[in-house]
């Protein structure tokens, strides 16, 4: 599951909830909360430049995943990976490189 900001590109294949409804409705955060209460979430994969561009946020991110394996891969790798999502929630937040991917797996 990929939840992203408002300027990534979503693969016509990919299925996707769009929540960007205007700019100043920003629900990212909240989105990863809901997801991490309804999925079993092994890791989560976020773009490394978002540390250096949006140091304020990737700190928010963080508080939010507690104590989920945060994996930082460059921003080609990280597109390269979201674009083979099963689904994608576009957020339409405006920090740069706000974007996720969580990775879920079976419980039992």
């Amino acid at each position: 599951m990929v939840i992203t900001d408002a300027g990534l590109s979503i693969p016509a294949n990919i299925q996707r909830i769009d929540l960007a409804v205007r700019r100043v409705c920003r629900v990212f955060l909240e989105v990863v909360q809901a997801m991490l209460g309804e999925m079993q979430i092994s890791s989560a994969i976020v773009a490394s430049e978002l540390a250096e561009h949006s140091p304020l946020f990737h700190a928010d991110l963080l508080a939010v995943l507690d104590d989920v394996l945060l994996i930082d891969v460059p921003h080609s790798e990280f597109l390269t990976r979201a674009h083979s999502a099963r689904a994608a929630v576009r957020a339409g937040e405006f920090t740069p490189f706000a974007n996720i991917i969580l990775v879920s797996e079976v419980i039992f």
